[in-house]
């Protein structure tokens, strides 16, 4: 079925940034760069030129060799390029709004509210995001001083923000979780899913100007702007670790009792391998195993004794299990980019240091998919039948949650759960196709 389904489904891979489809190599470095434009024409004049350096997802290697770049923009990035009030207006109204004026929404409350975010994140400063990936910290800086003198000499844009990352050799993020396990596949893009008992989504849920799972089709206006873009949603989260380790510890009753609430929790042991294929015990050769994330819920553990309907990839997929809602609508493609040093194996308190991930969703809704999935699923539980239950791991809480796990004869609750991560800033961007780059180079007044 799903060959015949992608062979209907023609992308223009040529003109989609390989960032919106493309799974991130490994091992990489990576860095976030944010600019503000104050002079229209040399706003107009970078798109022109980082549309030359922008990889495609047809590309197999990158204009600037062994650097990939992505490039999206902000409402108010697109507002200072010029682009027409009457094409701003055809944008998704979240997009509109930005991230910021959406904090409630999203359960950024208390520590994680906007007034507490990392300058300039959240202000209509931050025009334009570029992301660049290399195998290495020293070749992605090598690659960025070669191309400071074209922004430099752009005295009308100033760059106003970085935030390095990389990939930890375990590829590991900071609680200790193998990431990047989970991705969907998308019809036309050539690109395998990673669990093979779920059909491919129809590509209008990611990319814009084409049909969607609903029929639809979103497309801000003109087409030549809005067609094989997509939206994109960054959030610079900030984990406690030693928290996280301390929690653990307390309520474990030995070495290997913690391991299994930390998997209860994932749903996945530290390797990536999931309890729903390894329920008791961790198995780290699952990780060659091709099928690893090929697994459902509702036949085989509907009440969540294995994999808790709680947990925190239950909660961000339930793929087949009885849920209100219908999962495929709020599917998503996520990337998790580790920043910071790594807390010290052991160390059960927080240093002072900055680490976290640097997380980013890419979708054509980003109501029904990044918003919905964070209000509903993460930050509430009535979607499974457990109340106002939160995530263990993203959760907004004051320190009075809980969080079931279903176990024969009496369930297991563990009580009190602190708040692990807080959001430390985030934008609602843009990425454009590479023939909307060069139209908006090309705009005028």
């Amino acid at each position: 079925m799903s060959e015949h389904t992608q062979a209907q489904v023609k992308l223009d891979l040529d003109d989609i940034q390989r960032g919106v489809l493309s799974p991130r190599p490994t091992p990489y470095a990576a860095t976030y760069i944010l600019f503000r434009i104050d002079d229209r024409e040399h706003g107009r004049e970078l798109m022109r030129r980082v549309s030359a350096v922008v990889t495609s997802a047809a590309d197999t290697v990158s204009p600037l060799g062994e650097t990939w770049v992505s490039v999206a923009l902000t409402y108010h990035g697109l507002k200072a390029l010029g682009v027409p009030d009457e094409s701003l207006d055809t944008f998704a109204w979240e997009f509109r709004q930005g991230m910021a004026a959406r904090a409630a929404t999203l359960s950024d409350i208390g520590e994680s509210s906007p007034e507490n975010w990392e300058p300039p994140l959240g202000t209509p400063d931050v025009h334009v995001a570029l992301v660049a990936l290399a195998p290495d910290s020293a070749r992605l800086e090598a690659a960025i001083d070669r191309a400071r003198p074209a922004y430099d000499a752009l005295t009308g844009v100033t760059a106003i923000w970085r935030q390095n990352c990389h990939a930890l050799p375990t590829e590991t993020e900071p609680f200790g979780y193998r990431d990047g396990i989970s991705h969907p596949a998308v019809e036309g893009s050539g690109i395998a899913g990673s669990n093979r008992l779920e059909a491919p989504l129809k590509a209008g849920e990611f990319v814009l100007g084409y049909p969607d799972e609903l029929g639809g089709v979103q497309t801000p206006q003109p087409d030549v702007l809005g067609r094989n873009g997509t939206y994109v949603a960054f959030r610079k989260l900030h984990q406690r670790v030693g928290a996280f380790r301390r929690y653990l510890r307390d309520n474990a009753t030995g070495p290997e009792d913690e391991e299994l609430l930390a998997a209860k929790i994932m749903g996945r042991w530290r390797s990536g391998a999931p309890l729903a294929l390894s329920p008791s015990h961790d198995d780290p050769g699952l990780d060659a195993d091709p099928y690893r994330n090929s697994f459902l819920y509702q036949q085989d553990d509907p009440a969540g004794f294995i994999t808790p309907g709680g947990s925190h990839i239950r909660r961000g997929n339930p793929r087949d299990a009885a849920v209100a809602g219908v999962p495929r609508l709020h599917r998503m493609i996520r990337r998790g980019t580790v920043y910071g040093p790594p807390l010290p194996e052991g160390i059960l308190e927080d240093d002072g240091a900055d680490r976290g991930l640097m997380f980013a969703f890419i979708g054509a809704h980003l109501g029904r998919q990044f918003e919905f999935v964070q209000s509903e699923w993460m930050n509430d539980g009535v979607f499974f039948g457990s109340g106002d239950a939160k995530d263990p791991i993203l959760g907004s809480r004051d320190g009075s949650g809980d969080f079931i796990v279903p176990r024969r004869p009496v369930r297991r609750r563990l009580c009190s759960l602190p708040q692990f991560v807080v959001t430390r800033g985030g934008e609602y961007c843009f990425m454009p196709g590479l023939t909307a780059l060069r139209w908006l180079g090309d705009l005028t007044d």
